[in-house]
């Protein structure tokens, strides 16, 4: 993690202050993911590359029966996530750990190694071994779970100087789109009988996927969810939290 870590504290040790004012005007399609998550009534939402914090405070308060959590290799940018969900009153139900998104391990850091949904956003076009990210992202999704994804696309429908222009820029933040991300994608459903949905909107300027996780052997996707709000419930204590 070492290694990630510092590169990633080198970009964001000042540009993390103005992050969430510059990029809302080109990191375009987070809204919408947030709004494909609807999980279950007290279900777990784990963010993979949370960043400042922005995606899960609103998700938070969109889904205020669900459990938030959130993982970043910068050490800064988690400062400024812990800070801003702080100042919004939700540090009861986002919790954040330090983490290499291609070496993830949720079970120590939050007690968990599944979650009904996950999500990515604008993270995997910085991450050098994005295949193992991603592989480690869908093996956090619970059965009868998803994983959701949105982040730059190939911006083949948008003209070539623009394209041209787009990823020169990206290039100087370490930012390269994954043009085989669709192809990867569609192997791990393919392998592992998972269903996707995989779009390119804002004529390619971006691309978003779900990737919905098979429930058990002989259980409608109905059922599970039902099966695991009750467990849900029935095994926490009164602050929230299983019993260990």
């Amino acid at each position: 993690m070492g290694n990630a870590a510092a590169e990633m504290d080198a970009i964001y040790r000042v540009q993390r202050h103005i992050y969430d004012a510059s990029r809302k005007y080109y990191l375009l399609g987070r809204d919408q993911l947030l709004d494909s998550l609807d999980p279950p009534p007290g279900g777990s939402v784990l963010e993979i590359g949370c960043g400042t914090g922005r995606n899960l405070i609103l998700a938070s308060e969109r889904y205020p029966a669900a459990r938030f959590f959130g993982v970043d290799v910068s050490s800064v940018m988690l400062e400024t996530a812990a800070a801003s969900i702080a100042r919004h009153g939700l540090a009861h139900c986002i919790h954040l750990a330090q983490a290499d998104a291609a070496r993830l391990d949720t079970k120590p850091l939050f007690g968990s190694d599944d979650f009904d949904r996950v999500f990515i956003s604008y993270a995997l076009s910085m991450i050098p071994p994005w295949r193992e990210a991603l592989a480690c992202a869908y093996q956090a999704v619970r059965p009868g779970g998803s994983l959701h994804i949105v982040d730059f696309g190939e911006q083949s429908r948008l003209p070539s100087l623009f394209r041209a222009g787009l990823r020169r820029w990206l290039k100087k933040f370490s930012v390269y789109p994954r043009a085989e991300l669709e192809a990867e994608l569609r192997r791990l459903a393919n392998e592992t009988g998972a269903e996707l949905t995989f779009e390119r909107p804002f004529r390619d300027y971006a691309c978003s996927a779900i990737l919905r996780k098979p429930a058990p052997v002989g259980t409608s996707v109905r059922e599970f969810a039902l099966s695991e709000e009750l467990a849900d419930h029935d095994g926490r204590r009164e602050d929230g939290r299983r019993p260990e």
